[in-house]
Parts: C-alpha cells; sequence; structure tokens
C-alpha cells in the first residue's frame, strides 16, 4: 500500500463511462447508487467511479467529486460529479454504512515528452475537422482551451462513435502516449467516414446541378436545330416528330392511330421534368411494337401439313383431323377469291384434355410448325392475377400489358399460334379470377375486340389459334368449358407406345448421351418390356425417363471398357439394366380369393385399375366402407349391399347369411381419394363373391353404376378404361350396354385383343365375372 492510498466509496457504472476532467449528471435510480452518494457526502464529497462492462469491474476507476446533489425536475434523486483523476482499484474494506468501501491507488502520469505533445496536436487536429465537418464550429474553437495532452486524450469520453467497450479501454491505458495513439486511430476512421459522406453529398448536389443545367441546354439545343431543320436522324428518338414518323410508316387500324396521336399529342405538352411523360412514352412504345397487321401466310397445302403433324407426333388421329379440317377450309375460300374468314365467330379455339405425357404442349409447337405460323406458350398453372389476362391499368407503377398483348409482341404477328397451357389449373383469389377474364379471349363472338386493360385499344384474336391444354375438365369452369372445341386424347395403346419411343423417344435419348444408332440397339421387345414392366401411364413420359436411365448406363459400360459396341439390349436383358420391375399384372393373385373384384376408373392421370375388397364378420349387422371413399362411392357401396340382400334368393345366397354378420368393403390405395358411381358393379360383384363362395375371373375388369333394380347405367371414361385394363394385362371387359356406341372410340388393336361384354343387368355382369361354382370349390 503506498502512502497515497485512500479509501472511498464505489459506484459502479453499467451504461455509462467517465474520464477525468468530464462533468456528468446521473440519476440515482438504485439503492446502490444512493448510498454510495450519501457515503461520499458524509466523507468530503468524493467517490471511485468505476465501469461494469459484461459482468466485470474494470480495473481502472477515476476518482470524481460531487459537485451538487438534488433532484431533477421530473422529481428523482440526481447528482452532478466532475472527474478528477485516474485512480487503480484495489481492494474492498468494510464500512459503516451500506455502501461498498474500496480502497483505490491514484495514478501518477509522467511529465509528457516531445513525441507525445506532437500526438497530442494531431489528435487535436483530427477532433477539428470532425466537427468542422459536421457544423460544429463554436466547439472545435474551444478545443484550443485543452492544453495537456493527458486531458486532450480524454476527451474521447465525448465522442458518439465509440462504443462503451472502446471508452473503457481508453480509461484503462494508463501510460498517455499509448492513449493518444489509440484514440487518434479511431479518430482517423471517423474522419475518413466524414470526408466520404461529404463527398457522396457533394456529388450528389453537383449531379442535380449537372441535371439541371444539361436539361436547359438540350431545350436550347433542340430550339436552335429545329430552327435549322436539322432535326433528323437517331438523334431525335423517342421525340413527338419520330413517333409521328413510325405512326406513319404503319397500317395501323383507325382506332388505334386515334388513339396514338391523341398520346403523341399529349406528350408535346407534357414537361420533361413531369414523370407522366415516361409514361406516355412506354405506353407509346408497346403500342407500336405490336404487329399491328403482320400475318404469316397460312401453309395451304394439306399433304405437306398432315407429313409435319404424322413427323412430329404418332397417334392423335382426332388432334390432326381437325388442323386439316381448319386448313381444308382456309385452302378453299382462297380457291374461291374469298378473303380469309376474320372478326365475329372467325376464331379457333381447341382445348386438348388428356393425362400428363400424351403430348398436349408438344402437339401445340407441330400445330404451329405444320401451318406455318409463329408459336407462343401461355403457362397458367397458378396464376390468380386477373391483371395476368388483361393488363395493368396505366394509374398503377410499373403497369404493363397482359400476357396476350405481349404473346402477340413476341410472336411478332397477329395470327400465331397461343398454346394455353394447364388451364385447368388457373387460380382465383382476391385479386381476381383469370378464368373469367379468358371468358372474352376464348370467345369466338368477342375475341375480336378484346381490350387489354393497359393498351385501351381493340386487340383482334379472331385471327389467333388458341389451343388450350388440361388434365382434367372437372376444374374448368363451366361458361370457359362451353367456348372451347374439347379433343380428348385419352393416352396411347401399347403399340403406339412402341412407335412413338422407337421413332421419337430413342433417339432424343440416344443423342443425349452421346450414342449413336451403331453403338446400342433396343429391340421391340426390350421396348415393350420396358413400358410394360417399368411404367404404367396413359402417356410417355416415364418410358422417356426409363429409356434415358437405360441408355446412361449403357454408355457408362462403353465408357469404362467394360462392354463394347454394339450393345443389343433384348427383351431378356432389361432386368439386367433396370433392376427388378416396378409392376406386375397382379389381377390374378389379388382375385384368387372370394370378395375381390376388378374395376376401372379415371384419375386425372388417365385410367387406372382398381381393386375391391369385401369381407364379413361377427358383430352388429352393418356396412364398414374405407379406402377415403367420396360420398357418391359410398352410397354406391350401400345401394350393392341393399341389392344383394334383397334378391338373396335369386342370387343363390342364404338369407341367413346376413344375420348377425357386419359386411366390410375396403377399395385399396386409402391415401388416394376416390369418387363416383362407376363402381358400383364391381362392388355388387365382390359381395357376390364373398357370399356364394366363387371368386372373380383373373381376366375380367368391369365398369358400371348399379340401381336398386339391378339395372347397369351407362358412366363416361369408357376409352381411357378401356386403355387401363389392356395395360394391366386384363383381357375381358364387361361395360353398361349403352356404352356400346362408346367403343368405337377404343383403338382397334384393343379391341381385337378383348372381349367385351355389354351388361343390361347385374345378372349379366355376374354370369360374365364369376367363376363357376364347381371351379371356386375346387
Amino acid at each position: 500500500m503506498s502512502q497515497l492510498t485512500e479509501t472511498l466509496p464505489l459506484l459502479p457504472l453499467s451504461s455509462a463511462v467517465v474520464l477525468p476532467g468530464m462533468v456528468f449528471t446521473m440519476a440515482l435510480e438504485s439503492g446502490e447508487a444512493t448510498a454510495a452518494a450519501q457515503a461520499a457526502s458524509n466523507a468530503g464529497g468524493r467517490l471511485v467511479l468505476v465501469p461494469r462492462i459484461e459482468g466485470r469491474y474494470s480495473r481502472v476507476g477515476v476518482v470524481a467529486e460531487i459537485v451538487e446533489l438534488g433532484e431533477l425536475p421530473g422529481g428523482p434523486k440526481a447528482m452532478v460529479v466532475h472527474g478528477l483523476g485516474r485512480a487503480e482499484v484495489g481492494i474492498g474494506v468494510p464500512g459503516g454504512d451500506s455502501a461498498l468501501w474500496v480502497q483505490v491507488d491514484p495514478v501518477v502520469e509522467e511529465p509528457p515528452t516531445q513525441a507525445v505533445r506532437e500526438l497530442a496536436r494531431e489528435y487535436r487536429a483530427v477532433l477539428e475537422n470532425i466537427l468542422l465537418a459536421r457544423g460544429a464550429r463554436q466547439i472545435a474553437a474551444r478545443l484550443g482551451d485543452v492544453s495537456e495532452p493527458s486531458q486532450i486524450a480524454d476527451l474521447a469520453g465525448y465522442s458518439p462513435e465509440l462504443s462503451l467497450t472502446q471508452k473503457v479501454e481508453v480509461l484503462e491505458t494508463v501510460d498517455v502516449e499509448a492513449r493518444l495513439r489509440l484514440v487518434l486511430g479511431w479518430a482517423r476512421d471517423t474522419l475518413a467516414e466524414e470526408t466520404l459522406r461529404q463527398q457522396i453529398r457533394s456529388s450528389v448536389e453537383e449531379g442535380m446541378e449537372k441535371t439541371q443545367r444539361e436539361f436547359l441546354l438540350r431545350r436550347q439545343l433542340e430550339a436552335i436545330r429545329k430552327e435549322l431543320g436539322e432535326l433528323d436522324g437517331d438523334s431525335d428518338e423517342g421525340t413527338p416528330e419520330r413517333y409521328r414518323q413510325t405512326v406513319a410508316a404503319r397500317h395501323l387500324p383507325e382506332a388505334v392511330r386515334n388513339a396514338v396521336e391523341r398520346e403523341i399529342a399529349k406528350l408535346e405538352r407534357t414537361s420533361e421534368q413531369n414523370p407522366e411523360q415516361g409514361w406516355i412514352r412506354t405506353w407509346l412504345d408497346t403500342v407500336l411494337e405490336l404487329p399491328w397487321g403482320e400475318e404469316s401466310e397460312d401453309r395451304l397445302d394439306l399433304v405437306e401439313a398432315a407429313r409435319v403433324l404424322d413427323e412430329d407426333h404418332d397417334g392423335l388421329q382426332e388432334v390432326k383431323d381437325r388442323i386439316l379440317e381448319h386448313l381444308a377450309v382456309r385452302a378453299r375460300r382462297a380457291e374461291r377469291g374469298m378473303e380469309p374468314e376474320t372478326g365475329r365467330g372467325s376464331g379457333a379455339i381447341l382445348a386438348l384434355v388428356g393425362p400428363p405425357g400424351v403430348g398436349k404442349t408438344s402437339l401445340g409447337e407441330s400445330v404451329a410448325r405444320a401451318l406455318g405460323r409463329r408459336f407462343v406458350r401461355l403457362a397458367l398453372g397458378g396464376v390468380h392475377d386477373e391483371a395476368e389476362i388483361r393488363g395493368h391499368r396505366r394509374t398503377y407503377v410499373g403497369a404493363q400489358p397482359g400476357r396476350l398483348a405481349r404473346a402477340l409482341g413476341e410472336a411478332g404477328t397477329m395470327n400465331p399460334v397461343i398454346v394455353l397451357d394447364e388451364v385447368d389449373k388457373l387460380g382465383a383469389d382476391w385479386r381476381g379470377d383469370p378464368s373469367s377474364a379468358l371468358l372474352e379471349v376464348l370467345d369466338p363472338a368477342q375475341n375480336h375486340t378484346f381490350r387489354d386493360h393497359y393498351l385501351e385499344v381493340e386487340l383482334d384474336l379472331s385471327k389467333v389459334l388458341f389451343i388450350a391444354t388440361a388434365n382434367v375438365w372437372d376444374t374448368i369452369p363451366g361458361p370457359l368449358l362451353d367456348r372451347m372445341e374439347v379433343i380428348r386424347l385419352d393416352g396411347y395403346t401399347e403399340d403406339e407406345k412402341l412407335a412413338i419411343a422407337r421413332h421419337h423417344l430413342l433417339p432424343r435419348q440416344r443423342e443425349r448421351a452421346a450414342l449413336s444408332a451403331d453403338e446400342v440397339q433396343l429391340t421391340d421387345d426390350a421396348l415393350r418390356q420396358v413400358s410394360a414392366d417399368y411404367t404404367r401411364e396413359a402417356g410417355v413420359r416415364n418410358l422417356e425417363r426409363e429409356l434415358g436411365r437405360l441408355l446412361r448406363k449403357v454408355a457408362t459400360k462403353l465408357t469404362s471398357g467394360e462392354r463394347t459396341a454394339p450393345v443389343v439390349v433384348e427383351g431378356s436383358d432389361v432386368g439386367d439394366w433396370l433392376g427388378r420391375p416396378k409392376f406386375f399384372f397382379e389381377s390374378a393373385d389379388r382375385t384368387a380369393v372370394p370378395g375381390v373384384a376388378t374395376g376401372l376408373a379415371v384419375t386425372g392421370t388417365g385410367g387406372d385399375v382398381l381393386f375391391i375388397e369385401a369381407t364379413a364378420m361377427e358383430g352388429p349387422e352393418g356396412l364398414t366402407l374405407t379406402g377415403q371413399l367420396g360420398d357418391v362411392m359410398k352410397e354406391s357401396a350401400e345401394i350393392a349391399l341393399s341389392y344383394v340382400r334383397s334378391h338373396a334368393a335369386q342370387l343363390g345366397i342364404d338369407p341367413a347369411r346376413f344375420a348377425g354378420k357386419r359386411f366390410h368393403v375396403h377399395v385399396p390405395a386409402g391415401a388416394v381419394p376416390k369418387d363416383g358411381p362407376s363402381a358400383g358393379v364391381t362392388m355388387t360383384t365382390a359381395l357376390v363373391s364373398l357370399l356364394t363362395e366363387r371368386s372373380v375371373r383373373p381376366e375380367v375388369g368391369m365398369t358400371g353404376e348399379v340401381t336398386l333394380q339391378g339395372r347397369v347405367l351407362p358412366i363416361g371414361g369408357v376409352k381411357q378404361k378401356a386403355l387401363a385394363a389392356h395395360r394391366a394385362g386384363l383381357t375381358h371387359l364387361v361395360l353398361p350396354l349403352r356404352n356400346g356406341p362408346d367403343l368405337e372410340e377404343v383403338p382397334a388393336a384393343v379391341r381385337e385383343q378383348m372381349t367385351l361384354t355389354l351388361a343390361e343387368t347385374v345378372d349379366d355382369v355376374l354370369g360374365a365375372a364369376l367363376q363357376e361354382a364347381v371351379a371356386a370349390a375346387a
């Protein structure tokens, strides 16, 4: 302990740092602060202020004297303290009150050297520059009153840029030279930031002055050149004169020409400082970029058009016929010197509805190529905003025309082929209903006067060939569906898939795998094997994916040297390349026991096979249904059970078998929602099979609605269900009698391979579906 050691009350500071020479006012908000102030008042008015940062006390504090002790205007007690000098905090000692008393050793500073004085002058100069940059000239002038280097260094306590931790570091740096170097480095950084900020501000002001000066000079130059008659060339881009020249050179409709001239006149009256001038220019540019009067010349050669369609797609004959009909009409009008049909009712709007992967979207591009027209695709899946179709009002910032107007600009003609992709997946919310906006677009009686909200001029869409695509038509609003000519694409037969794979998929995937036809060959048997055992779909998307996987494996073997070209893949080799089959014909296994029948259904991905299981158990009489069935399908199950019970004797079933029995009907794949009446005959067959102990023939698939009187009513989706049965390996199809005419839609190749039974009553269905009683008993 030195002779200068003294004992003082300690006041911890958690949100401030007091340096020597600083006068500081603090509120006595805690009992600890009040006790320290009271103890200091009783012991000569001195105390030690020590910062407490992150749970620790600084090793150096400031001995301060209380200048004034009283109350703030708001009422709380406060005191004004003046920092006298640094002191190292020692050990705590007992006191006679609640304050914390500690021993402190005042820090004795060495006389300043010449180097220290130089640092002090430099630091003071940097502080003056910072204050002058901030406009604090009076405070900068007062810095000359501080002469001692130690006091100059401690002026950092007033700096708002320094954090609490930095100020504690200044307090704990006892050596004056080290302290000056520390605060000088921080001050230089602050001055650099202030200088950069001033430069940016000055550059902005200079830029504004330059812009104003350039504006005046340009107006003067324009006036001079106008007098000299030199307003020519590209220099007047965006001027009213240039817009008038463009309008004069274009064949614009009269209404469009009048609207453009009105906007040009408005542009002349609008000052360049007015932001509306930019909006007018944008509108004029947008309108004049549209291909007014520009049309592609249709290829009227039907033979060539048919060749192009057949080259791009196998099958899909109904769509191809419709396109050729369109061309034939245009060709006859041309032969007879008649103008092409335009205006009200002349537009062609087709809707291709079918499962994924059947080529709906790519067919649109093929149609455009066959007609010799430009092609544009609009993806509408997930679109919720009506403005996507009609455009935004010009009053909105960033407004632009709708997708249809932009599509015409992209195509460069007024008669392109526009594919509206995934029209069944349009959304609707508070922003509007895009499907309602499409009502005008897809109505041949209205679309020759379509008005975009942004353009506010009439667009003739009657020359556009619209092709909408959808997976299902259930989600398309009725009024919109009514405006389109619907063509169903129900999927491909196995022979059609083989042709598509041979002519399109295999060459494309071979090219992607960097293989040639001489290096790898797939036999027809191999292609059939891939289609049957590794895919089960209405389209060919997964088939192409599996072919790509097989060819990549071939490329890997050839590159590694494990195989040499040519590689021939036979049907028996497919498993070695693609692994175990993903699908197999399970109808025989599933229907081997009584109570299981094979039904047919239509989903968003095409037709599918549906197994229905029935069982009976002891318990309260009734019916349990599982498999996530919809209300209509549940009602079909109730009707089936009611029919079987009411006609038990006729069906050869002992009525006593229903007593005390609870029946359970289950449709597997419980995670998939199912609904519709077409499973009625399948449920009836499953229940009769269970109660008569006669298994259902494994090759039979059935569909149809059943009534309480046992009549079989017609259903929809016959072609899709027939193709699904064919894919699943079923060879006997039971359909309602009134669906007989629908069989004409089923490809002849499928009909020839299947036995068809047209049922009028449930007895007809059971006669075709159930095995003989002797065979079942065996």
